[in-house]
């Protein structure tokens, strides 16, 4: 059996930078589940560059912001029938691969610029 694990860090750590290397041809002869790949890639930079642009709003709402849109995004699956145990399994999976993602950092150094860069 394929391991899933496996699977999503090709999609997280490669699609963008695929997506970014890719001219307009190549953009075109992608496949429907390639475009849905890349589709919420794309949903997934913008939510993440929304809750930081609220972070730096200094508003009382936004220090709770992050958990409640994790939290309404996981309702949001499981109203697009997801189950349970997909959610969780995604959601401890990113969990598990944080570490060797930051590598090591509490926080990301220049975040702001980073995001921003990620949209482009």
């Amino acid at each position: 059996m394929p391991d899933p694990l496996a699977a999503s860090k090709f999609s997280t750590l490669n699609a963008r930078r695929l997506r970014r290397n890719m001219t307009t041809e190549a953009q075109d002869d992608l496949t429907d589940e390639e475009r849905a790949l890349f589709g919420a890639h794309d949903l997934a930079a913008a939510l993440a560059l929304r809750c930081h642009q609220l972070r730096e709003m200094n508003v009382s709402v936004s220090e709770a912001a992050l958990g409640n849109v994790v939290n309404t995004l996981m309702t949001e699956f499981w109203d697009q029938g997801f189950s349970q145990s997909e959610i969780r399994l995604a959601f401890l999976e990113a969990l598990a691969d944080m570490n060797r993602y930051a590598a090591g950092q509490e926080r990301r150094k220049n975040a702001a610029r980073t995001a921003r860069s990620e949209m482009d």
